[in-house]
C-alpha cells in the first residue's frame, strides 16, 4: 500500500474532501515565529519550533512530516539569525530542532506502518465477514430482504451472528442464528453451519431434514475442534430455520433452535410467532431430537423480523433492556407509507438498528443482527416490471 493509498483509506483531517492535516503544524510554525519576533530577547521561544514536526508526526504522512522537519530547521536558522549575536539561541538549540525533526520523521514512519498493518487486518476481517455473510440481493427468490450487522467490537467486524437465504426446487429457505461465544472459533462455526444450510436447503425437500443436517454438522464441527485440542468443543448455536413454501403463499414453516422468537410486523401491528421448545444446535441429544417443524400464517403485507440477542439484551444506563416489540409497534403504520406494498425490510432493520444504538448509547454488549424478509407480492413485481419497461 502506497502512502497515497494509505492516506485515502485512513481519512485524515479533511475539508470539502481535501486533506488539511498539514494546516495545524503550519499554523503552529507561523505562531511560534511571530511570537518570537514580536517579543523581547528575554522571551525567545524559537526553540519551540521543534513541536512542529512533532505535531505533524501525529497526523501527517512520513513525507509531509519530513518536509516540516526541514522547514523547521530552515525557519530556525532564518529567525535566529535575525537577532543580534548575543541574543541568538545558538548551536545547541539548533541541534535540538534538527534532532527533534529527525525523531519526528522516524516516529511518523512507525505510526504509518502500524496503521497500514491495522488496515490490512481490517481488510482480512472484512473479507472473512463477506465470505461468511455473503452479500444478498435486495430482491431474490421471491423475497425482499434487508439485514444489518453491528459488531460489539467495532474493530473486529466479525462475530458469530449469521443469516442467509437459499432458493431451491423446494422453495426458499432462510436461516438466522447466533453462535455462542466470540472470535475466530465462532466465525468458523457460523461458516460451517452456513455451508451445510446452503447445500441442504437447496437439495432437501423436507425442512425437518434440513434441520437434522444442521444439527449433525454442529456435532461434527464440535468433534473436530475437540480433536484439535481446542477448548471450544462444547460450543452451540441458536438459530431459526424458515421455509417459504411456494404452494402456500400465506404461511411459512419454522424450526426454532432456542432462538429469539420471530416477529411478524404489518399494518395490524406486531405479533410474536411461536418460538417452540427446541434447544440450540448441538444440544438436540439432550431431548432426543431436533425441534419440530411448525407451520404458521404470515400475511402478504407482513414482514418477518428476526434478531439476535444483541438486540433484545441491549441495555441503557439504568440496565433496562431494549423494548423491541414496543419500539417497532408503530412500524406497521409508520413504514407502510415509506415503502410501497407494506412494511419494508430496509426501513424496519434501520429502525431496529437506530433504536438499539440510541437505547444503549452506542455501547453494544454483544454482536447485534437484525434481519427482515417478506414475500414479493405479484402485484409489486408487475408494477416494477412495467416501470422498468417504460424507462
Amino acid at each position: 500500500m502506497t502512502e497515497m493509498e494509505y492516506g485515502r483509506r485512513r481519512q485524515p483531517l479533511r475539508l470539502r474532501d481535501r486533506n488539511v492535516a498539514w494546516v495545524p503544524p503550519l499554523l503552529l510554525l507561523v505562531g511560534i515565529v511571530l511570537l518570537d519576533l514580536n517579543t523581547t530577547e528575554r522571551f525567545r521561544i524559537i526553540t519551540w519550533i521543534v513541536l512542529v514536526p512533532g505535531s505533524a508526526a501525529a497526523i501527517c504522512g512520513v513525507w509531509t512530516t519530513a518536509a516540516f522537519a526541514v522547514l523547521a530547521v530552515m525557519t530556525y536558522i532564518g529567525v535566529d539569525s535575525a537577532w543580534p549575536g548575543q541574543y541568538q539561541a545558538g548551536l545547541g538549540d539548533f541541534v535540538l530542532v534538527a534532532l527533534g525533526g529527525l525523531m519526528a520523521t522516524i516516529a511518523s514512519g512507525v505510526r504509518v506502518r502500524k496503521e497500514q498493518q491495522t488496515l490490512h487486518i481490517l481488510d482480512i476481517a472484512e473479507t472473512t465477514r463477506r465470505t461468511v455473510l455473503r452479500p444478498l440481493p435486495p430482491r431474490w427468490a421471491g423475497l425482499e430482504q434487508a439485514g444489518v450487522y453491528l459488531a460489539a467490537d467495532v474493530e473486529a467486524r466479525v462475530g458469530g451472528d449469521f443469516y442467509d437465504i437459499q432458493p431451491g426446487p423446494h422453495g426458499t429457505r432462510v436461516l438466522v442464528g447466533d453462535v455462542q461465544g466470540k472470535g475466530l472459533g465462532a466465525v468458523e462455526t457460523a461458516a460451517a453451519l452456513l455451508g451445510t444450510f446452503r447445500e441442504a436447503g437447496y437439495h432437501e425437500k423436507d425442512l425437518a431434514t434440513v434441520a437434522e443436517r444442521l444439527e449433525i454438522r454442529m456435532l461434527r464441527h464440535r468433534s473436530h475442534t475437540t480433536a484439535l485440542g481446542r477448548d471450544d468443543g462444547d460450543r452451540f448455536a441458536t438459530a431459526v430455520l424458515i421455509a417459504f413454501p411456494e404452494d402456500a403463499p400465506d404461511t411459512i414453516e419454522i424450526v426454532n433452535f432456542g432462538h429469539e422468537a420471530p416477529l411478524a410486523v404489518g399494518p395490524r401491528g406486531v405479533r410474536e410467532l411461536p418460538s417452540g421448545d427446541g434447544l440450540p444446535l448441538g444440544l438436540a441429544d439432550l431431548v432426543g431430537g431436533v425441534p419440530p417443524v411448525r407451520r404458521v400464517p404470515l400475511a402478504a403485507d407482513e414482514t418477518l423480523l428476526l434478531v439476535t440477542d444483541g438486540v433484545t439484551e441491549a441495555r441503557d444506563r439504568t440496565g433496562t433492556f431494549y423494548p423491541l416489540a414496543r419500539e417497532i409497534a408503530p412500524a406497521g403504520a409508520d413504514l407502510t407509507g415509506a415503502e410501497p406494498g407494506g412494511t419494508g425490510p430496509g426501513a424496519l432493520v434501520r429502525r431496529v438498528r437506530d433504536g438499539v444504538l440510541r437505547h444503549s448509547g452506542g455501547r453494544l454488549g454483544d454482536d447485534t443482527t437484525a434481519f427482515a424478509v417478506r414475500r414479493i407480492r405479484a402485484a409489486e413485481g408487475e408494477e416494477r416490471e412495467e416501470g422498468r419497461l417504460r424507462s
